[in-house]
């Protein structure tokens, strides 16, 4: 799964989206102002950024700005209180990619939390194929040569972390960095540990592997050997 920065200084609500995103297999991280907003987007690489709009020290628009100006092209759903329709193309033209308005429905933050996720990898639905391999990326799904594979959430999270950059090298710290959050201590081979589940569940019965390793480099889902 994707790492997801929450920049919301209201602490109630940004850490049940937090809780809310974990449980989906999402890593989240929490910033409850502006200043902090943007160093945590400039220095961690985050798949999707949820963008309260009146936050202290430093704007959601300022905090937009400074991101787009700087080059930082990750995707960003602005979350305000804010109906108003200047405030949305202000929004949008200020280098949001979508916006959704408090209150909001649960369901509907995922959902375009995944679109938002999928555009920045190029995707244009929910489904991603390698060879016979199937993953579902909304029902959470996968199946290869068609038969139903059950991974835990994280065997999953990892799974679709590597689909969504197929055929390129992975080193361990790129996916400790995606998979897990601030919070979580690294552990020297956990990244080498799940990488053998998935491949146990993945490969093992099957004469074309799609999991490779790159000695010195790191792993790569690809059905090129």
């Amino acid at each position: 799964m994707e790492r997801v920065l929450i920049v919301e200084d209201h602490h109630r609500l940004a850490n049940s989206i937090a809780d809310g995103l974990r449980d989906q297999g999402y890593a989240a991280d929490i910033a409850y102002d502006g200043e902090e907003g943007t160093r945590l987007a400039k220095t961690e690489p985050y798949d999707v950024i949820l963008l309260d709009l009146m936050l202290p020290r430093k704007d959601g628009y300022a905090v937009l700005k400074t991101l787009r100006d700087g080059g930082l092209k990750t995707p960003v759903l602005c979350l305000t209180a804010r109906d108003a329709l200047d405030d949305k193309v202000r929004g949008l033209d200020g280098g949001a990619d979508d916006y959704l308005v408090k209150p909001f429905d649960w369901a509907e933050l995922l959902a375009r939390t995944r679109v938002l996720i999928r555009r920045g990898h190029g995707q244009s639905h929910g489904a991603i194929e390698i060879a016979d391999l199937k993953i579902d990326t909304v029902g959470k799904l996968v199946e290869r040569a068609g038969q139903r594979i059950t991974l835990t959430a994280r065997e999953y999270a990892l799974l679709e972390f590597m689909a969504y950059r197929q055929n390129r090298v992975l080193s361990r710290t790129d996916i400790w960095d995606h998979l897990y959050d601030r919070n979580e201590e690294n552990g020297s081979n956990v990244v080498d540990v799940y990488i053998g589940y998935l491949r146990n569940k993945i490969d093992k019965d099957h004469d074309v592997k799609l999991i490779h390793t790159r000695r010195g480099m790191g792993y790569v889902l690809s059905d090129e050997s």
